[in-house]
């Protein structure tokens, strides 16, 4: 089971929020540049940039400047560990309902 607390704890706060998940949409896409990725978003280019500071921050999503755009691309790999702790619990709990299944079926008359 995975027990990176800390990176799991950002990268689930992070897309807690629809903008930023919106905006991991858009980036699967490929890279977009922060203005075209704002100007979805009915909100001011400071809160925007708000939301882009948050994934960055949970290492979603990376960006370079070339003069003077700004373009933002996800990071491949980001969801690996959050992926994990996810597939492990959807096991876990398979499991469960499958033992709890087979016991409801052994249990009830024919």
């Amino acid at each position: 089971m995975v027990n990176h607390s800390s990176t799991l704890d950002q990268a689930f706060a992070a897309l807690s929020d629809p903008t930023r998940r919106d905006v991991v949409q858009q980036l699967r896409l490929g890279p977009a540049s922060v203005s075209d990725l704002a100007a979805r978003h009915p909100m001011s280019l400071p809160s925007f940039m708000k939301h882009l500071t948050v994934l960055t921050n949970a290492g979603l999503v990376a960006s370079t400047k070339r003069g003077r755009v700004r373009e933002c691309r996800l990071v491949p790999d980001a969801l690996d560990d959050t992926e994990r702790w996810i597939a492990d619990h959807q096991r876990t709990w398979r499991t469960r309902l499958d033992a709890l299944d087979l016991a409801l079926q052994e249990g009830s008359p024919e």
